[in-house]
């Protein structure tokens, strides 16, 4: 299996590193293939503009029509939005590593969102959620916040699960494109974790890649 990891987070010592890298471990141990995208060490550029594109229509610009008329030039984006999109073409499981910021991604992954998911790749006119472009792969989010989980109830703080607060993403996103999304590894009080909780938490992760391999469960088919 070819295995895209998409990950976001500037500390290489952090708990999303930690999770990610035993992730490209146990994968590689399984002989998968596996790339990864280090979206703030790349210093990828997160704000989608005109200069993505090597040619432009030279109508009024249209971020979307000119990112399809992109794929009709024989992808004629910007290099960095090339070589992702080829990433991601070549895969079949797609894992995205980030913290929770603002109840969403950081900026820098919604970015790669817009740049890399675009209208002739990932989505076109009537090609979305069961006839999106990217059907047959597998998407998996692993995201960490900061708050505990009791934070994370209709009744809590937040009066939201987390899986609700992530749905734009399963949904509007991975699922809108027609990826197959996978059940997502979230974790709560990242900052609190014992020695002893860090340890299990990487092994329940472990099992958890190890599963998204060979008996995925699905979040969403659509």
């Amino acid at each position: 299996m070819n295995v895209l990891v998409v990950y976001a987070h500037h500390e290489p010592k952090s708990l999303v590193a930690s999770l990610k890298n035993i992730a490209i471990s146990t994968l590689q141990a399984g002989d998968h293939a596996v790339v990864e995208t280090d979206l703030y060490a790349n210093g990828f550029t997160p704000v989608a503009n005109k200069y993505d594109f090597s040619t432009l229509t030279g109508k009024h610009f249209n971020y979307m029509l000119e990112q399809k008329h992109a794929t009709l030039r024989d992808l004629g984006f910007a290099p960095d939005v090339v070589g992702e999109i080829q990433r991601l073409q070549e895969a079949d499981l797609v894992l995205f590593y980030f913290p929770v910021w603002w109840f969403s991604e950081p900026a820098i992954l919604k970015g790669w969102f817009d740049r890399v998911l675009a209208m002739g790749i990932a989505w076109d006119g009537g090609k979305i959620y069961e006839n999106g472009m990217l059907l047959g792969k597998k998407a998996m989010v692993v995201a960490v916040a900061g708050g505990p989980e009791e934070y994370y109830q209709p009744l809590g703080k937040h009066k939201a699960t987390l899986k609700q607060i992530l749905h734009p993403i399963h949904h509007g996103t991975l699922a809108f494109c027609g990826m197959d999304v996978l059940e997502p590894f979230l974790v709560y009080s990242s900052m609190n974790k014992t020695k002893d909780e860090y340890s299990s938490l990487l092994e329940r992760h472990r099992s958890a890649i190890e599963q998204a391999v060979t008996r995925p469960r699905y979040l969403s088919k659509y």
